[in-house]
């Protein structure tokens, strides 16, 4: 169905930002891929009249030029082309590396743009199709058609235009076969944007299965589910295979289907003009012989430019896929969040639900003051991790009132909050590179400042002994798990946000680590700390200025840890049980 103007004015606004980047300080270089190509089809088209000149003086006929001149002539043309095509080597792939670098960077930054809780919400699988089998696609079809379609509108002109110049009934003749190869091509090259995208779609969810399974690849070992993974892997791989070999066979389809009547129309224009010689109507056996290249050379844009269009329409259709998927999404309004916390955070009645009717948290009371330290505990499902994402701003749509210094964490920016806080996973993010680059972020950092980020998350025994230029592996692997939540302690000191939250960050850690690792933060001064944690040992517990005791989403209690102890009420069951 065809779309409406509007939408396909949408389409092309949207569109237009990706196609600007293909331009951007690259014009003098596609004027000069143009001129190339434009350079090379005149000099076949003239080398075409040298043939002829050729052939008539084999044949006895006359002409114009001796065999000498027309010999130079054709020589000078042939070493034209070596020159222009020696240039070619090196500007054509100089524009595509930089016309595609620029629209890959373009796309990621967008992609860098978009806020934390859109992002969450989508399939990082359509960013690697995209930057990826789409990216290939998109140079292919864009960028070569670019240049290549000019020549081929320029050569089919030319050819006819010689044709035209030799003999009008054998140019009548050649466009009436010409027809043929022509609407093959057209009937054959609609289907390949459909084609395209179909192969993108099905690359998109290989590559959201493939991520899955190799992250979850210990699951998969443990559970001895590897039959089971496999078939979920071959079916994948058969159905992008089947898309390909689809988008492959139209392809096919269409140059088959123009080489064909290509011939036909070749053979057709050969018999025209050996009848036309016959009859002495002024065809020479040259003109018959250069009609028939003419008429090779008239077909190869009849063929190629369906193909080229299709391809540029497939490589259209999958920026605009690529820029729906980078659309702005309305962003909530609000100011920026402050970068400094002088009186603390509150909760008043604060309650929040993921599915309407069933509260994750309800009516939370309390305040956490500026630069102490509290933790949060709880069961299973009591909503600790809900109540550090409503924290972080990361959840929107509470009721009641969550406030820094007694500003609404509705009313900021989302990604401006950031700037106030640090968050501490319980999965750490590291980078495949040293482990000064994922301390700072490969941001510049004074040597005096990284070393007391260093000190105070109790890395100097691991930086004495490696050196900050150890590589950290892929995923931190060459890192244990008490060093890869000190470098996440690290960094998040070397940001110097007032506030730092910390979700489960020593859960996957053994005993002894993870009491190391909450010291660490224990020990930290001047920043405002709370910690959601599972691990209820009692000489951390007693160093924490509160204790918030969540159950079923409410505030069961609160206090220091004597103060609740005293209570003897849920927390108190909760310590014992654990001991």
């Amino acid at each position: 169905m065809r779309q409406a103007a509007p939408q396909r004015a949408q389409q092309r606004l949207r569109r237009k930002p990706y196609i600007q980047q293909f331009f951007r300080g690259n014009r003098p270089l596609v004027a000069l891929c143009l001129l190339i190509r434009l350079a090379i089809v005149a000099a076949n088209l003239a080398l075409s009249w040298g043939m002829q000149q050729l052939i008539d003086l084999a044949a006895g006929g006359s002409a114009r030029f001796t065999l000498g001149q027309v010999a130079a002539m054709n020589g000078l043309l042939l070493a034209s082309m070596v020159g222009v095509s020696a240039l070619s080597y090196a500007v054509g792939p100089l524009l595509y590396r930089r016309a595609m670098g620029q629209y890959r960077d373009y796309a990621f930054r967008r992609i860098t743009q978009k806020g934390v809780n859109a992002f969450a919400q989508e399939s990082t699988a359509t960013y690697l199709s995209a930057l990826t089998s789409d990216a290939a696609a998109v140079e292919n079809g864009y960028l070569k058609c670019l240049v290549d379609l000019p020549g081929q509108l320029l050569l089919f002109a030319g050819s006819f235009g010689l044709m035209l110049w030799y003999s009008l009934p054998l140019t009548l003749g050649a466009a009436a076969l010409a027809a043929l190869p022509l609407a093959a091509s057209l009937l054959a090259g609609g289907r390949l944007a459909g084609r395209e995208r179909a192969l993108s779609d099905e690359n998109e969810r290989f590559l959201r299965m493939l991520k899955e399974l190799l992250t979850g690849f210990s699951v998969i070992k443990s559970f001895g589910a590897e039959q089971a993974v496999f078939g979920i892997f071959a079916r994948s791989n058969g159905q992008v295979q089947t898309a390909k070999c689809r988008r492959d066979r139209t392809r096919s389809a269409i140059s088959n289907i123009s080489s064909i009547a290509g011939a036909a129309a070749q053979l057709g224009i050969m018999l025209l003009g050996v009848w036309l010689a016959l009859r002495s109507t002024g065809v020479t056996a040259g003109i018959t012989i250069v009609f028939v290249q003419l008429m090779g050379m008239a077909i190869d844009p009849i063929q190629q430019i369906p193909q080229l269009w299709a391809d540029r329409k497939a490589a259209l259709t999958l920026i605009d896929k690529l820029a729906a998927a980078l659309e702005s999404q309305p962003q909530p309004g609000g100011a920026p969040a402050p970068t400094a916390l002088r009186q603390g955070i509150r909760l008043e009645n604060l309650s929040f639900c993921y599915t309407p009717g069933t509260p994750a948290l309800q009516n939370l009371c309390c305040t956490f003051e500026a630069g102490k330290c509290y933790a949060i505990v709880g069961g299973s499902g009591s909503g600790k991790s809900t109540l550090l994402q409503l924290l972080t701003g990361g959840l929107r749509g509470y009721t009641g009132s969550l406030l820094y210094d007694g500003r609404q964490v509705s009313s900021f920016l989302p990604d401006s909050l950031f700037r106030l806080i640090s968050v501490i996973q319980q999965s750490v993010f590291l980078f495949d590179g040293t482990l000064r680059d994922n301390l700072t972020l490969f941001s510049a950092v004074p040597d005096a400042q990284l070393a007391g980020a260093v000190q105070q998350a109790g890395l100097g025994a691991l930086v004495a002994a490696r050196g900050l230029d150890t590589a950290c592996g892929e995923g931190g692997q060459n890192l244990s798990g008490g060093e890869r939540q000190r470098v996440a302690i690290a960094r998040s000191l070397l940001r110097q946000t007032p506030v730092l939250l910390a979700d489960e960050a020593t859960a996957a850690l053994d005993a002894a680590t993870s009491c190391e690792v909450t010291q660490a933060l224990l020990d930290l001064e001047g920043v405002t700390r709370i910690l959601v944690t599972h691990r209820l040992e009692e000489t951390l517990l007693r160093q924490y200025d509160g204790i918030l005791v969540l159950k079923n989403g409410r505030l069961a209690e609160s206090g220091t840890f004597e103060a609740l102890m005293a209570q003897k009420g849920y927390f108190y069951s909760l310590f014992t049980v654990a001991q």
